[in-house]
């Protein structure tokens, strides 16, 4: 499973949330972002529940105001950087 997560979170708190999540495995990639969200975060996992987790621990924490989760369609697309 593979999904990108948009993230708001409380006023300067963003550095914060991003060190405590980027060392979770599941997470690929996390980036503070300006705009109408904070922080960008894909995640890749095997167990389908996994992005489930990812997510319930993000609305958990305590500077996490909001998310927003994007699911990928396999078979849609694909990093343009990869050789088909």
């Amino acid at each position: 499973m593979q999904a990108y997560i948009l993230i708001n979170c409380n006023t300067g708190s963003e550095m914060n949330v991003i060190s405590e999540f980027k060392e979770l495995s599941e997470i690929t990639e996390i980036n503070g972002i300006w705009g109408k969200y904070d922080i960008f975060l894909k995640v890749k996992t095997i167990d389908p529940n996994g992005v489930e987790e990812i997510i319930r621990r993000l609305r958990n924490h305590p500077d996490v105001t909001d998310t927003f989760t994007m699911h990928v369609l396999y078979g849609q697309g694909g990093s343009i950087d990869q050789e088909n």
